[in-house]
């Protein structure tokens, strides 16, 4: 399912309920890339010291955007067909 939606001013998003990110913790080096990246609150820092993902809902589907900067290549998503 997914929902589409519009801010005032901004282009639609497309918001999945079925695709969001992956950290593949055996990569990722806590640099935090994503969590600061992303402006759609995904991430926060989990107990363990790695990006967490808490809020999959807000995830725009195929933006990629934190896997684009993260280095290690450490996110994959869930739903992803490429």
């Amino acid at each position: 399912m997914i929902i589409a939606f519009l801010n005032a001013g901004e282009e639609v998003k497309y918001v999945a309920k079925n695709w969001y990110p992956i950290i593949d913790k055996d990569k990722c080096i806590q640099c935090y890339q994503c969590v600061n990246f992303c402006p759609h609150d995904v991430y926060t820092i989990g107990d363990d010291g790695y990006p967490a993902v808490v809020n999959p809902d807000n995830c725009v589907e195929f933006c990629r955007g934190c896997s684009k900067i993260c280095d290690n290549e450490a996110i994959t998503y869930f739903g992803d067909r490429r």
